[in-house]
């Protein structure tokens, strides 16, 4: 009998902060596989909204509004989750923030408000999450991190910094839960075409020009280009994969780019 590697039939998926650009385009990939999804977000309206795109596109989908950073609301949320749709097999901390402010000018409660949502919110989620799994005797979690977890950049240090201890975070995870057969991985997404970054990808705009050139692939990823990961990260396929990152970045971070006047 020959069993799809892919097939997420039956599976229950909570993708944190899912509610809009890439964040949906992950969820929906898995959604199209075969999972339940579910999605949270502090926004009741954008919540909503997004609840309502998904089941306009033929999906099984629940939305919780909580905070990750939250860990009293957090444990509750996952109790209620597990009671009412059903116990948690994928989690992908999806859920950020980005300050983009010079480290000279930047107040230290910004700093700490980004590492609190983007490096925290994925330990709590995680931790909770991860008591189900162990009992059960398996699952997937999905840390999205970013190329910022390998490379600086002006003005987003609060960021870099978290996305960066996330990538050691992912491999802390997978050390620990391993032996309960939870796979812990990440995906690192590198520039990809959505609404909002449009106004930079026009014809002659400088960043359109710069990532288009820095990129092999020559080109801006689609948003679609991050399914097939979150999938495979997600399914039986990746059963002996543990403390990953998958860089989804057109080849971005293996090579120095081209000379200027090529």
């Amino acid at each position: 009998m020959s069993i799809n590697l892919f097939d997420l039939t039956g599976k229950v998926v909570l993708v944190t902060g899912a509610v809009h650009g890439l964040r949906m385009a992950m969820a929906e990939g898995l959604g199209n596989a075969g999972a339940t999804i579910v999605v949270n977000n502090l926004s009741k309206d954008s919540l909503e909204t997004a609840v309502k795109e998904y089941k306009e596109c033929g999906l099984n989908v629940f939305g919780y509004e909580f905070d990750v950073t939250d860990e009293k609301g957090v444990k509750a949320a996952i109790e209620k989750i597990e009671k009412e749709v059903g116990p948690i097999d994928i989690l992908v901390n999806n859920a950020g923030i980005i300050k983009r402010t010079p480290i000279v000018e930047m107040a230290a409660a910004d700093f700490r408000q980004v590492i609190d949502v983007d490096l925290v919110g994925p330990f709590i989620v995680s931790k909770f999450v991860a008591k189900g799994m162990i009992e059960r005797g398996g699952g997937k979690i999905i840390n999205i991190c970013s190329m910022m977890s390998e490379l600086g950049r002006d003005t987003v240090s609060a960021y870099a910094a978290a996305k960066g201890g996330l990538k050691m975070l992912t491999r802390s995870m997978a050390t620990e839960w391993a032996k309960f057969n939870i796979q812990t991985n990440g995906i690192g997404p590198g520039y990809f075409a959505t609404t909002q970054t449009a106004p930079i990808r026009v014809d002659g705009h400088p960043f359109n020009e710069f990532i288009v050139k820095r990129t092999p692939a020559a080109r801006w990823g689609d948003p679609e280009d991050l399914q097939g990961a979150a999938i495979f990260l997600s399914s039986k396929a990746s059963d002996f994969v543990n403390g990953h990152v998958v860089y989804v970045d057109g080849g971005i971070l293996a090579t120095i780019g081209k000379p200027a006047n090529e």
